[in-house]
């Protein structure tokens, strides 16, 4: 029987997914990305090399693995060849025979980025801070069935006509707005080469998988962005644009529900955010500075922007809620050793609103910005976990607020994670996770 795991970060993002998936990568066949563009960011430190990927998933970095970017996701020609060719100068093959590219998946082109920075600037104190990428407008245009997917973009007249009536409309919001109007021809002469160029790596990626799994091949699917940047389940309208759950993976795939064999929950020790949207566990006034300490131990600055990223205190009942519509098997826990300098560590077990404990996750912004988070607050160890790989060997203190955080999103810690390189991991070898790779 094939096995099948879907990765989902838990939180707003950013929560070292790429080093779990560069991890477990080594024990799996085949590793598909199912939802998002080069909006993502996943770092991953091998010895004394670092890789940055946006769109390839971090699986690429393992020799004989096959990479799949799924029909769910929104593919820059151009970003897509930059991180190709930056990989392949670092020795990573990156070759038509190791990724496989969605025939159905579609393109973001430049109008795409120009409509996503218009979108921004009108939006102003409202914004949603976006990477500007043209993520949003893609799937815009998805949605709306005009846009153009990669098996379209090789056939030249087709895709010479839908830029030019799709540019007809983008124009016109661009220059309502005081932007400089695109040119079709510039467009197409850029963009279908790049078209062209990728043709070899093109494939129906849902039949592979399937036929993958039919055959017991091993798949690790890969989210990128969070649970709580769903667009239908998460802060909306601060949120990505789409579906980033487990649900999303069947969808992003076409493989079918039944196939999964678990899902893999990554959680941070504590909680950030990138860009706007409401965030009840921020460390902000008298803990700005504490916020600051975590950030630079995390070194918490995102992997596509570059920007600071928001930090805050774990939040237990935003993750309870994430465990719950992703159906958690397993949560891997992720950067303990930045904590290590805590006197005091506070989690958030409960919301309040107008005064009143709350059962579930808020579902206007509105609200969640005038939660007021329940703590507890858990002894901190004051000594280096860094490195550690056996769950007995953590200090006291550390090991209790593991155990703490299990019971408290109700679901088993099957890895902890206590530095950014592959063998600064601790796996718990009697938890499911633990059983998914001792198959």
């Amino acid at each position: 029987m094939s096995r099948i795991i879907v990765i989902v970060g838990a939180q707003w993002g950013d929560e070292g997914k790429g080093k779990i998936v560069d991890l477990l990568s080594e024990r799996f066949e085949v590793v598909a990305r199912y939802q998002g563009g080069h909006n993502a960011g996943h770092s991953v430190q091998v010895g004394d090399r670092s890789f940055v990927l946006h769109l390839l998933p971090s699986g690429i970095i393992h020799r004989g693995k096959t990479c799949v970017l799924g029909n769910g996701m929104v593919i820059d020609p151009k970003a897509f060849f930059e991180e190709a060719d930056r990989l392949s100068a670092q020795g990573v093959e990156v070759t038509p025979e190791r990724v496989l590219v969605s025939s159905r998946a579609h393109l973001i082109l430049p109008y795409h980025r120009a409509l996503d920075h218009t979108s921004e600037e009108r939006l102003g104190n409202e914004k949603v801070g976006t990477t500007l990428r043209g993520i949003g407008p893609a799937y815009e245009d998805k949605a709306g069935r005009r846009g153009v997917r990669v098996a379209d973009a090789l056939n030249a007249e087709f895709f010479r006509a839908r830029i030019e009536r799709n540019l007809a409309d983008a124009n016109r919001i661009i220059s309502a707005y005081g932007g400089e109007p695109l040119d079709a021809a510039q467009i197409f002469d850029e963009i279908y080469p790049l078209a062209e160029r990728l043709a070899p790596f093109i494939a129906d990626t849902m039949h592979f998988l399937n036929r993958a799994a039919s055959d017991g091949r091993s798949i690790l699917i890969e989210g990128a962005q969070a649970a709580l940047l769903d667009v239908d389940h998460g802060t909306y309208p601060f949120v990505t644009s789409s579906s980033t759950t487990a649900g999303g993976a069947t969808v992003g795939t076409g493989l079918a529900p039944h196939r999964f064999t678990g899902v893999l929950g990554i959680v941070r020790t504590y909680t950030t955010r990138v860009g706007e949207g409401p965030f009840p566990t921020e460390m902000l006034e008298g803990e700005a500075e504490l916020g600051q300490l975590i950030r630079e131990r995390g070194r918490e600055y995102g992997a596509s922007t570059g920007r600071p990223r928001r930090c805050g205190w774990f939040d237990a009942f935003a993750t309870r809620y994430a465990a719950e519509l992703n159906g958690f098997s397993s949560v891997a826990l992720t950067k303990l050793d930045v904590l290590d300098a805590l006197d005091r560590i506070k989690v958030c077990v409960g919301y309040r609103l107008g005064g009143k404990e709350i059962e579930t996750f808020p579902a206007v912004a509105a609200d969640l910005r005038r939660v007021e988070p329940v703590y507890e607050t858990l002894p901190g160890w004051n000594s280096p976990t860094a490195g550690t790989t056996r769950l007995e060997d953590l200090p006291a203190n550390a090991r209790s607020y593991v155990e703490f955080l299990s019971r408290a999103v109700g679901v088993e810690i099957g890895l902890v994670s206590t530095g950014p390189e592959r063998d600064q991991t601790i796996i718990v070898r009697d938890s499911k996770l633990g059983s998914w790779l001792a198959d």
